[in-house]
């Protein structure tokens, strides 16, 4: 995102690691990597995407990942529009338990998001307001606490296991978000 200072703060969280002196530095990054990644998920199966698996085991380029299938479960009104939230999902759901944005530990994932918001407004103005529009619905989607109850139950599972399967993944969402 161009202007990522900008972005207004997550309301209603609270700042995870500020007052919290036992974490080691290495079990902060663990945690911020397990609800960036269960972010990730908890909103592609929001907009109807498959999780394939989720995982905190870092490589050469990544501290995680959350791999999607391909296809979707239900049918999509803005194909762009769901795979930006999805992106966004990871950096909100940190920004939430911490209070502040992460932008630096999410390059990656901003660069996808700006790639496809500028094919679609053309132009770095309507590009950045389009991103700031989907940070808020991203924002919206996680305040819901039946959803943020599932980030927590995802991020909590990779913590223990460090990578779980997307039916592990579907079976934590629904224990707080059955439709």
């Amino acid at each position: 995102m161009a202007h990522p200072h900008r972005a207004k703060r997550p309301k209603g969280h609270c700042p995870a690691f500020g007052a919290t002196h036992f974490f080691s530095q290495q079990s902060q990054h663990q945690t911020l990597t397990a609800y960036h990644e269960a972010g990730h998920a908890v909103i592609a199966i929001i907009v109807g995407r498959a999780v394939h698996k989720i995982s905190i085991i870092p490589n050469k380029t990544r501290l995680g990942a959350c791999e999607i299938k391909k296809g979707r479960s239900k049918p999509t009104t803005d194909w762009l529009e769901d795979e930006v939230l999805i992106l966004l999902g990871g950096v909100a759901a940190e920004a939430k338990l911490i209070g502040r944005y992460n932008w630096a530990g999410a390059g990656q994932d901003l660069r996808g998001v700006r790639a496809l918001t500028m094919s679609r407004a053309g132009d770095e103005v309507r590009a950045n307001k389009l991103e700031r529009r989907l940070l808020s619905k991203t924002e919206h989607l996680l305040a819901d606490d039946p959803t943020w109850q599932a980030v927590i139950l995802i991020a909590t599972a990779l913590l223990e296991k460090e990578t779980i399967s997307g039916r592990q993944t579907i079976h934590l969402y629904n224990q707080t978000c059955e439709k």
